[in-house]
């Protein structure tokens, strides 16, 4: 699908409006028209020449300019996307509020599209109770509010209100824009996943046979990663248990880092409890050695001694034998074909023996799966459904398991 065409780029009066330039750049790299309109107060950080070059648009703040094309109503009326970024508590306060000072805050008023806010603000504004009312009932009409980044701030400060890097913004626009461009309305075109908590595991464990030398996988992260993005650009609160990943956190996600198959289990069964759904993506070590040396193992003149391998408790299994009513278990199966059965023969027989209500079943090998930005896969339902994801981006085998889940919680079945 070509991209929608309008993108409102609002930019408000904080020191990360810099970079939104980088933002619209990606949009209009992308082939999407973009207008940016800036409040007055972004003004004294990126200047309205900079805008209009970079957008190809001229650049107003005000109602009173070019008042006969009345843009105070035609800007919001005409774009398919309004995303702030930065957003200032200041703004959201004027957003949730349905206040319309300028010419931004008029254009949020009579947008009916999906709206994006991405706040920036020193972390005693984000945390401050009347900021986190003012998200809570922009999330409540509809809005995506993505949660700030944790980072540097202006001067010396440090915590949670760093705006988040303008890919994570801008993959989560696109999500809204696909989602909405596929025919789907009201919150199913963006925020279907509001309210709920998901987990999701990511990456592959490692089980050490000294301080230096483990037992590993190809698993790079992104399969999990790219469920996280967009859970979050879906509206879910996310919790990500990432194993040895070194892709950057999914801004507003709370990521709990493991290292061992051990380190995974005790972080899952400990958010667990209260998600959801739990979706696990990771690549988990079927078994970990016997003796963990203390000491790296030297290299000798003799053969090393054989390494004893003993099983790893199965995760998957475990959720799916203690979950509660209405929590959806979600497992992924890397599998390849031998003279056993294909791919979907050993998942269908996965999927029996784990019990868990969905099965991602993607074949690996040295060209597929593992370590690409691209999958395909087979979704396993335990009600006996198969659905056949095309080769794509990750993102968009995400959202099509979230798809699954999303059905499952509307239709109170397992």
């Amino acid at each position: 699908m070509p991209p929608v065409a309008n993108v409102v780029l609002g930019v408000t009066g904080g020191i990360a409006a810099y970079k939104a330039c980088e933002l619209l750049r990606r949009f209009t790299e992308s082939g999407y028209d973009v207008r940016v309109v800036p409040t007055a107060s972004a003004l004294a950080f990126v200047g309205a020449p900079t805008w209009a070059a970079l957008s190809g648009k001229p650049v107003s703040t005000e109602v009173w300019d070019d008042v006969h094309e009345v843009p105070h109503v035609r800007i919001g009326q005409g774009a398919d996307l309004v995303v702030v970024a930065p957003a200032t508590a200041d703004l959201l306060a004027k957003a949730a509020h349905g206040l319309a000072d300028d010419l931004l805050t008029n254009t949020l008023l009579t947008a009916r599209c999906p709206v994006v806010f991405a706040p920036a603000m020193h972390t005693e504004m984000w945390l401050h109770a009347a900021t986190q009312e003012n998200v809570a009932t922009l999330r409540s009409r509809g809005a995506l509010v993505i949660d700030p980044a944790v980072g540097r701030l202006t001067g010396a400060d440090s915590g949670p209100g760093r705006l988040p890097d303008p890919e994570q913004i801008f993959q989560a626009c696109v999500r809204m824009l696909t989602r909405a461009g596929s025919g789907l309305a009201g919150s199913d075109a963006g925020l279907d996943l509001a309210g709920r908590h998901v987990v999701i595991s990511a990456g592959g464990t490692r089980e050490h046979l000294d301080p230096v030398r483990f037992l590993g996988n190809r698993s790079s992260g992104r399969q999990g990663y790219a469920l996280a993005t967009t859970a979050l650009a879906r509206g879910a609160e996310v919790t990500l248990v990432s194993a040895n990943v070194g892709l950057p956190d999914p801004a507003g996600a709370k990521v709990v880092r493991v290292v061992s198959a051990a380190d995974l289990r005790a972080a899952v069964l400990a958010a667990a409890p209260g998600a959801d759904a739990v979706v696990m993506a990771a690549a988990v070590a079927d078994f970990r050695p016997a003796i963990s040396q203390s000491t790296k193992i030297k290299k000798t003149a003799t053969e090393p001694e054989p390494v004893a391998l003993i099983r790893n408790p199965d995760v998957l299994a475990e959720l799916s034998g203690t979950r509660r009513t209405g929590q959806v278990i979600v497992g992924f199966a890397a599998e390849t074909g031998d003279a056993g059965g294909d791919v979907l023969t050993h998942g269908r027989a996965k999927l029996a023996a784990k019990g868990c209500d969905l099965l991602v079943v993607n074949e690996v090998g040295s060209d597929r799966g593992f370590e690409r930005p691209d999958n395909a896969a087979v979704i396993l339902g335990s009600d006996g459904t198969e659905d056949d994801v095309p080769t794509g981006p990750k993102e968009a085998l995400a959202d099509r398991v979230w798809d699954h889940v999303a059905r499952r919680w509307g239709n109170g079945s397992r």
